[in-house]
């Protein structure tokens, strides 16, 4: 490195460098992270911390300090995870805990999230909203309380005070959360009691909206809001042209791996809810747009997801990226904001509108029910036209 460096980091700053290179971040900005880092290192010196005193906490503290001293102007906390990463890979200092409250907290939900990752196929975006939601929020209302002595009457009373100033999604999903958390409580034996049938559903009256569609028109002018002349506009087309030709979920899109796409016999791998794995033919136009974006726009790393993040640190987009590429482009289209749910609800309107049955398009959806499908049905006016009865005296 050009300057000198100090403290207890000092023995790490080339292997440092070479860790932000690799996750490809630019030479300017692997000057301006390790400028922090020399004077995060320094800071430890100077409050005595040694090599063996090494922590997450420490390290946030020394960073924190400096920022109001005005060493690292703009630095916030964020910017530690790859050093605190790091540095634990290296075996320097222990994994950082975060401290949750009750039961043992860190330890039972990282428990908790093993439980859904490994044997009930739950996505890790769906873990996280869960914990998020519910357990988190939970845990703390009933602090310094052993989950054996939380009645029903407790989780009842709970669910209703939270879910009154939520959403109709953010309650589902602290509902849902709830429920998975309390089941597996009572797996493992930390309760005798079944209070996951305590938590009451949310309110939503069956087939009272109608699903939400855009028009042929309205699709393409959101494709045309991809600059297809960059890379990041052929990878922004090919994840909309998923969307409205397949009718994906997000996390189907973020997840999809270039083994998934077999482009000799034209199909996808497609990783659904609850691990499922599936295969849909591969439309011609989502071949050609994939191929656009992996030839002439996706970064050379060895990373198997198809759609890569387009700045540092370059690795698989997440789900929440994916979403943000749909409202990116509907906004910028003038067509409203949404995320990808929507072009699903497309993609199954007009494969109803071009002839297809409900069990057809229940079987590209994946819907488990045909009772859900069944919902597009109303949205395809002209073929309940047909079915309405003449109005008397009247024109139909």
């Amino acid at each position: 490195m050009p300057l000198e460096w100090e403290g207890p980091l000092a023995s790490w700053a080339a292997g440092l460098a070479e860790a932000l290179a690799e996750r490809g971040y630019t030479e300017r900005t692997v000057v301006r992270m390790m400028a922090m880092t020399r004077r995060v290192s320094v800071h430890l010196q100077e409050r005595g911390v040694g090599t063996e005193e090494l922590s997450a906490v420490v390290i946030g503290e020394s960073l924190c300090a400096l920022r109001a001293q005005g060493g690292v102007w703009g630095e916030r906390p964020k910017a530690l995870p790859w050093l605190i990463d790091y540095l634990t890979a290296l075996g320097v200092m222990p994994a950082a805990v975060p401290e949750l409250p009750w039961w043992r907290g860190e330890e039972l939900v990282e428990r908790f999230r093993t439980y859904l990752l490994e044997e009930r196929g739950v996505t890790e975006d769906t873990v996280e909203l869960y914990v998020r939601a519910a357990v988190l929020p939970f845990m703390e209302a009933h602090r310094g309380r052993d989950i054996a002595a939380v009645s029903v009457a407790d989780v009842t009373k709970f669910v209703t005070n939270r879910c009154r100033t939520l959403s109709y999604a953010w309650a589902s999903h602290c509902v849902g959360g709830l429920r998975s958390f309390l089941g597996f409580a009572l797996l493992e034996g930390l309760t005798d009691k079944p209070l996951a049938s305590a938590v009451p559903s949310v309110a939503r009256w069956s087939d009272a909206t109608l699903p939400r569609f855009l028009s042929p028109h309205q699709v393409t002018a959101m494709l045309k809001t991809c600059d297809r002349r960059r890379g990041i506009g052929r990878r922004n087309y090919a994840i909309l042209v998923l969307f409205t030709r397949l009718g994906l979920r997000s996390a189907e899109v973020a997840g999809l791996q270039l083994d998934d796409i077999g482009w000799r016999n034209g199909e996808v791998v497609v990783r659904g809810k609850g691990g499922v794995v599936e295969r849909l033919p591969l439309p011609t136009d989502v071949g050609e747009a994939i191929a656009a974006y992996l030839r002439r726009g996706r970064p050379r790393r060895p990373d198997r997801e198809v759609f890569l993040r387009t700045v540092a640190p370059l690795r698989g987009l997440s789900t929440g990226g994916v979403a943000e590429v749909v409202r990116t482009a509907s906004e910028r289209a003038g067509v409203g904001s949404f995320g990808p749910h929507r072009l699903r609800h497309t993609c199954a309107t007009e494969m109803l509108r071009a002839g297809a049955s409900l069990s057809e398009v229940a079987q590209v959806l994946r819907h488990r029910s045909i009772a859900v499908t069944a919902q597009y049905a109303k949205v395809d006016h002209r073929a309940l036209r047909e079915l309405a009865l003449a109005w008397p005296g009247g024109a139909r």
